[in-house]
């Protein structure tokens, strides 16, 4: 948002700003801030490798499988209640482990706290598009979705500073109050809400929880089990089947949780599809990097957050030109030279080796940020440009379900990939372990660091064997997550609309039929109030 557009803003419009900027940070931030935790949280818990990725990941699966449910009730009942009951839940749930902190308990926690943060996220975008005018509307997207990329490194950097001070622990303390925080700060903007008050859809709610939340467990299992062992099979299965049928109830409830023709505009869709997959590589990355800098270069939590910090800047200045970018030169070549940038940055990883340095790391990760940065606010715009006013809560929460969607399925592929090499490679030196050591070593890297430790000297070859395993699983999944970036960005280089078909950020064209359907008065049913 440039000075003059800035200097325009009332007061109210500016608080709403920061309020639902912060809002958003904050639930990112919470992905990723237990990433500098993961070695102390194994090491304290006995939490394998598979569990740790759970830890992590059974945040973004609630918030994956709710965040549309979270939308609609948004446009229901009104996006600031909404706000508020979200981050109620997520402070809440965020206290539990101060009180028991076993694995299993500690992914119960996370699982909650997504609960409440997919009932915050689409509020804040929603929140920010109804109440800006159109002219503006676009800037305030895309700080908005700068804060949005930004938010995974702020949340590294500020458990980094914590976990210098005090245990893990303190993080979970940090999350509780800062959401208590917000809530209370919520009270104090406006409300807006769907004023035709359109009444829910269980079933389209229930059977997008189950498509979403069964791929990503089969996705998670995969790598350890094979696609064809059944705990993999059944769930993928039924993740297809849920999906069919919530397309099917879509598209004959007279008032569907999402209404399917939106895809039919090439910007929303592609827009959707662009975010999905910059939000899956990017989370898996952050997981394998975080473990890198702390396990391999022997850094502090602090140290390995600060080793992240670089790439706010080129993140942050590039989500704020991007949208301009697009607009001028099509949301094609800005969204899919971003998705190039960030693809061949995890390609490079695949080249890091135990003895590699912090600098031979650096040049890739501003490279992914920028790519990050180009592709963040354009596609977010043109989500919320292809979508009627009075349903921005549903265009918030599609926007932020191909978020988390792609975040839990990164985390899962990135972990479970990592844990797959690592347990390959770690293998044949189990054996000559004694048994109490065998299963620990076998889990993770952390654990295998601590036993040789404890031993002394003699402890160190089993700390490069077990280094040299860990950067094998990394290897194979960067190279997983690459390759899967770059066939991405050229699948979606076909589909995206180019300069012609591309609007300016949050342009929105009120006479076309699909809109005037549904929306009566859209600029009146989404003023604030």
């Amino acid at each position: 948002m440039d000075s003059t557009e800035h200097a325009g803003l009332s007061a109210a419009q500016r608080w709403l700003l920061t309020l639902s900027s912060l809002g958003v940070a904050v639930v990112i931030a919470s992905m990723a801030a237990l990433y500098t935790a993961l070695p102390e949280i194994a090491a304290d818990t006995g939490a394998s490798q598979a569990q740790l990725t759970w830890i992590v990941d059974g945040y973004t699966l609630a918030l994956a499988c709710l965040v549309l449910l979270g939308g609609a009730l948004g446009d229901r009942f009104g996006r600031r209640v909404t706000f508020i009951a979200g981050m109620v839940i997520f402070s809440l749930a965020s206290a539990l482990p101060l009180l028991q902190d076993s694995p299993t308990w500690l992914i119960i926690a996370r699982a909650a706290a997504g609960v409440g943060a997919a009932l915050v996220m689409p509020s804040t975008l929603s929140l920010i598009s109804a109440g800006f005018p159109e002219e503006r509307r676009g800037s305030a997207v895309g700080l908005w979705a700068g804060v949005a990329g930004a938010g995974a490194i702020l949340g590294i950097l500020g458990s980094g500073v914590l976990l210098e001070y005090w245990s893990w622990i303190s993080i979970f303390v940090g999350l509780t109050i800062t959401g208590a925080l917000l809530s209370l700060a919520a009270f104090t903007v406006p409300e807006s809400m769907d004023q035709t008050r359109p009444p829910l859809d269980p079933l389209g709610a229930l059977t997008s929880a189950l498509a979403v939340g069964l791929v990503v467990v089969a996705a998670t299992e995969a790598p350890a089990r094979g696609w064809l062992d059944p705990l993999v099979l059944g769930p993928a299965i039924g993740g297809v089947v849920a999906a069919a049928a919530f397309v099917v109830i879509e598209n004959r409830v007279a008032h569907p949780l999402l209404d399917l023709r939106l895809f039919a505009d090439r910007g929303f869709a592609s827009g959707t599809a662009i975010v999905t997959v910059q939000f899956l590589v990017t989370f898996g990355m952050f997981m394998l990097i975080t473990q890198f800098f702390q396990l391999i270069l022997g850094y502090r939590p602090l140290m390995s957050a600060v080793a992240f910090a670089p790439m706010v800047v080129p993140m942050m200045a590039v989500s704020a030109v991007s949208p301009w970018l697009a607009a001028r030169f099509g949301l094609r070549w800005i969204t899919c030279t971003g998705l190039l940038m960030i693809g061949a940055t995890l390609l490079v990883i695949t080249r890091v080796e135990v003895d590699s340095g912090y600098m031979f790391m650096l040049w890739p990760l501003l490279l992914m940020s920028t790519g990050v940065g180009l592709c963040t606010a354009p596609a977010t715009a043109a989500i919320i440009a292809g979508t009627p006013v009075e349903k921005y809560g549903v265009a918030a929460a599609v926007n932020d379900a191909a978020r988390e969607v792609g975040a839990a399925i990164g985390i899962a592929i990135g972990g479970s990939v990592l844990a797959a090499g690592y347990s390959q490679r770690i293998a044949p030196a189990l054996p000559s372990l004694p048994e109490p050591a065998r299963e620990p070593v076998g889990d993770s890297l952390a654990a295998a660091m601590q036993i040789a430790e404890r031993a002394g000297p003699t402890g160190q070859p089993l700390a490069e064997f077990a280094k040299s395993a860990f950067i094998h699983g990394m290897h194979q999944s960067s190279a997983a997550l690459g390759f899967l970036t770059v066939g991405g960005a050229l699948l979606i280089a076909f589909w995206t609309p180019g300069r012609r078909r591309m609007p300016p950020p949050a342009a929105v064209t009120p006479a076309e039929p699909r809109h005037t359907a549904t929306s009566g008065k859209p600029e009146q049913a989404a003023t604030p109030s």
